[in-house]
């Protein structure tokens, strides 16, 4: 790749270039193409099964494309992940902590991965725990912590090495209104200072409330995509909510009977 390609790359932060994966039969996602330029925070809506988590497991580099390419800031998630993966902030959806560590000594353990220097991770601890509120439980042992405090702890190790693209799989799950009110706000403050973020979510509101742009995926292929008034006048649903155009576009809509009816 020349040097100007790397440049034009760099424009965007991600990149998805007509990537497909398959499991067996199944096309899982089909021709994929999305790109994030910096401070874009893109929602990622569509119903289960419909390649959402697969998607998000390419561009982390957990899973290989069968056809395409991603790249994170002009580096190839497949051929470059080392570099790659240092843009990267991940949120799964499962929040898993090592039991036996503390919130800090996970985190410490975070910022020697991404090679940040000892004293840096000291302060952005101190930094994150007043930021997310875990000043009262930081240093007690994961093994203690409810499915919220975990999802705070993963979220601060993902911000702590200051990534380009923040990659979430379903941040509200498990949190009170007042975690997701602090998520929602964390990640306004994010993509201001120019970082983008690609969140996948079943909570159309979040998705309503805060997404620049929204893609609809339905059965492996991206329906949609654009701003929340540009999908509207799309589907002719000026003024409508998102899931009210979300269900309309995939389909979703049944007329719902009981058993003695």
């Amino acid at each position: 790749m020349s040097e100007k390609n790397v440049e034009a790359n760099m424009d965007f932060t991600l990149q998805i270039d007509n990537v497909s994966k398959r499991y067996g039969k199944v096309l899982a996602v089909d021709g994929l193409g999305i790109e994030l330029a910096a401070g874009e925070l893109f929602g990622f809506i569509g119903p289960n099964g419909a390649g959402k988590t697969t998607t998000i497991k390419m561009i982390t580099g957990l899973l290989r494309p069968d056809e395409g390419k991603i790249t994170i800031y002009g580096k190839d998630i497949v051929k470059e992940p080392q570099q790659a993966k240092k843009f990267i902030g991940y949120i799964p959806d499962n929040p898993y902590i090592y039991d036996r560590l503390t919130g800090r000594e996970f985190l410490e353990l975070v910022g020697s991965l991404y090679g940040m220097d000892r004293k840096i991770i000291g302060e952005r601890i101190d930094w994150l725990f007043e930021l997310f509120g875990v000043d009262d439980w930081g240093d007690d042992f994961a093994a203690e912590y409810s499915h919220g405090m975990r999802q705070k702890i993963i979220m601060a190790s993902a911000i702590m090495h200051d990534p380009k693209l923040v990659v979430i799989d379903e941040p509200m799950v498990g949190l009170d209104p007042q975690s997701q009110r602090l998520v929602k706000g964390v990640l306004r403050k994010l993509v201001e200072r120019g970082t983008s973020v690609f969140m996948s979510t079943h909570t159309l509101s979040v998705a309503e409330e805060i997404c620049t742009r929204i893609g609809i995926i339905h059965k492996g292929v991206l329906m949609k995509v654009g701003t929340l008034e540009e999908l509207r006048r799309a589907a002719q649903m000026e003024g409508r909510s998102l899931e009210e155009l979300f269900v309309k576009l995939t389909g979703g809509e049944r007329e719902i009977k009981l058993w003695d009816e």
